[in-house]
């Protein structure tokens, strides 16, 4: 085996290769059970693609119209009914038939859309909307003949609207400053009539469950009317419900600890849905990082997990058809680009059996005719040019953490193959962001840009971080700027002591609140890491909570304190009041455009670290917000990175 400095292995993995791949932010069935419609993310175009039975994908949406929500940090961007498909451009609801055509705008464009929501009958649409700081649900007829209706209004945010089939009902879910969605949350009951002028109005409101410190996370009505399903995190872990809308009682359906919700950072997520009889739902669970899908029937709560999909261990936006029995799901494993693939039970007739038209080729005929494996692959993210063995697997890990309490990550080594290095090798510490949040055994393209280079990487699930319980979630209250920090240096402790990590040269690496992470570490732990990549990092505590938007204008009241009571918790966890602590090198980059961690947060610790002498960098990138979006903006961050890093942190 050759040896060769660890970091500088030949990677198959390039940044143009990250910058070209899709990304895949939701997928839906059309009411015939054939017509799948999924949105694809290339570069800063959001796209709509349809496939019905075999036929080949095809755009919907024309190249001046983006598809994407963007109320907070957007999501919720279509529907599918009836052949119709209702999606959100440019801040209005628009819609277009899946046969082909021009969109149609149907609400007027001022504030911002996201999650429309299709009456069962197709007359109407629900949706989130905001305007001047005001969100709440509103209505339109799809058609977009009338005015908008303000229909359930009158709490800081609403989401997850949804219809009950006989269309006399609509759920949704909605909060209050200063909680977050995942901190505390409703579940609202709108019943309605129909008004003198032909539109519905909501003629009552109850809420069924949650409260301040309970979340409520995806309101789902059974196709039969009979159940609303929702999940809830009232016993410590995020579980399933029913309620009985004729009873008017709740049962929990699924007893396991583990987490069948997520944190609810944008519109529009689904992790389970209903069968069409309304029998059964097929459920995400997640465990250790690892995501499973199962069947749950609705009467007893017996599960059994599908096999078929236990090679993807990240699955996310679960569609069930509302005919027959088929799953559609974006789905990946660490070592396994995202796909869109459909599952169908061995029992149940796959959907393009029906619609497979006459032309196809013979080899798919025959795959139909001869009942093909049950999952089917219909879109790729990436040329999937690479195998499995070009790549790292993550492997799930815990570790003691400063005070003896657990924390979990997951550790991708060096990839092993054709190269050896000497000695342990650099070691990434990636912190995601949030914080409240979670990485899982998904393609992470980031982690395997460095493992395929010969270096070792973390990603750090620190306390606070959701996918272990509320309990373990909560830990970050008040303690955002330590349990984090802490946590980072003791996973490469842990990693250094068994001989996988060089504890001279340790890198921290995030963006958002992650990149917090990376300047407060650096101000607490100086000399510990080698380098520091930072994005869009938070520097000034007191600058976020005045100048960040809506959605997270009240984050830090539960993380550090209310103000002005908690000046002092903001000053003392602010890198930029201590910036002169910093000395270790620092890789910073930044959108000009970024609403949420504006550019005034890396200027002022840029400004410092300039004044010092301290070794850095800093990149700016026009038109792009929080996060990139450009193809080259991706290339050029990655390339700039791993230059960075050779410098300070390989050759030493």
């Amino acid at each position: 085996m050759t040896k060769k400095q660890y970091g500088t292995w030949p990677s198959p993995i390039t940044p143009q290769m990250i910058a070209a791949g899709l990304k895949f932010n939701d997928v839906q069935w059309d009411d015939d059970g054939q017509t799948l419609v999924w949105h694809e993310g290339r570069g800063k175009q959001g796209v709509l693609v349809a496939q019905t039975g075999l036929q080949a994908p095809r755009d919907l949406t024309e190249p001046d119209l983006s598809i994407r929500g963007r109320v907070g940090y957007g999501g919720g961007e279509f529907a599918v009914r009836h052949g119709q498909i209702y999606f959100v451009s440019s801040g209005r609801v628009y819609c277009q038939s899946l046969s082909g055509g021009f969109a149609k705008p149907i609400t007027p464009a001022f504030g911002a859309a996201a999650s429309p929501s299709v009456s069962f009958d197709g007359r109407w649409v629900a949706y989130v909307h905001t305007y001047e700081n005001i969100d709440g649900i509103a209505l339109v007829d799809a058609d977009g003949q009338h005015w908008p209706r303000k229909l359930a209004f009158g709490t800081d945010f609403a989401m997850q609207p949804v219809w009950h089939p006989e269309g006399r009902m609509l759920a949704y879910v909605a909060w209050n400053h200063p909680q977050m969605p995942w901190d505390g949350t409703e579940l609202r009951l709108v019943k309605l009539e129909m008004g003198a002028d032909g539109v519905p109005y909501a003629e009552d409101m109850q809420v069924l469950a949650g409260d301040t410190d309970t979340a409520i996370f995806q309101p789902a009505f059974s196709p039969d009317g009979r159940y609303l399903a929702y999940i809830s995190d009232e016993s410590g872990f995020g579980q399933l419900y029913l309620y009985d809308l004729e009873k008017q009682t709740h049962r929990r359906l699924t007893e396991y600890k583990a987490e069948y919700g997520m944190p609810a950072w944008v519109q529009g997520l689904r992790t389970y849905g209903w069968t069409a009889d309304s029998k059964a739902i097929y459920a995400i669970r997640n465990q250790n990082a690892t995501h499973t899908l199962w069947r749950i029937e609705a009467s007893k709560g017996a599960a059994q997990q599908v096999k078929a999909l236990e090679a993807y261990t990240s699955l996310g936006q679960i569609a069930v058809s509302p005919v027959g029995e088929h799953v559609a799901l974006v789905a990946s494993s660490s070592t396994q680009p995202a796909r869109i693939v459909s599952y169908t039970p061995p029992e149940s007739p796959h959907p393009q059996h029906l619609s497979a038209p006459k032309t196809e080729p013979l080899s798919i005929s025959v795959l139909v005719e001869e009942g093909a494996a049950p999952v089917l692959v219909r879109r790729r993210s990436t040329t999937e040019a690479l195998s499995e063995k070009q790549l790292v697997a993550a492997q799930p890990i815990s570790w003691q953490g400063d005070d003896g309490e657990t924390v979990y990550g997951l550790y991708y080594p060096p990839l092993t193959g054709a190269y050896e290095g000497t000695g342990a090798p650099p070691l990434i510490v990636n912190i995601h962001g949030g914080p409240t949040s979670q990485r899982v055994r998904r393609y992470e393209a980031e982690a395997q840009f460095f493992a395929t280079r010969g270096y070792a990487f973390l990603d750090v699930n620190y306390r606070g971080s959701t996918g272990y319980g509320r309990e373990y979630m909560l830990k970050l209250r008040g303690q955002w700027g330590v349990y984090d920090v802490e946590d980072a240096a003791s996973g490469a402790q842990h990693l250094v002591k068994q001989g996988l990590a060089d504890e001279k040269r340790l890198v921290i690496m995030g963006g958002s609140a992650g990149g917090y992470t990376v300047l407060q570490s650096l101000v607490e732990k100086p000399g510990f890491y080698r380098a520091g990549v930072c994005r869009y990092g938070i520097s000034n505590q007191f600058l976020l909570v005045q100048d960040t938007h809506k959605f997270e204008a009240h984050y830090s009241d539960t993380l550090l304190g209310a103000l002005p009571e908690a000046a002092e918790i903001y000053r003392a966890r602010s890198p930029y009041f201590h910036a002169d602590r910093i000395k270790d090198p620092v890789i910073i980059f930044q959108g000009e455009d970024d609403p949420v961690v504006p550019r005034n947060q890396s200027d002022s610790i840029v400004a410092s670290l300039r004044r010092r002498g301290v070794p850095h960098e800093y990149h700016v990138y026009e038109g792009e917000g929080h996060g990139w979006r450009k193809p080259e903006t991706i290339e050029h961050y990655y390339k700039h990175v791993l230059r960075f890093l050779e410098q300070w942190v390989v050759y030493i």
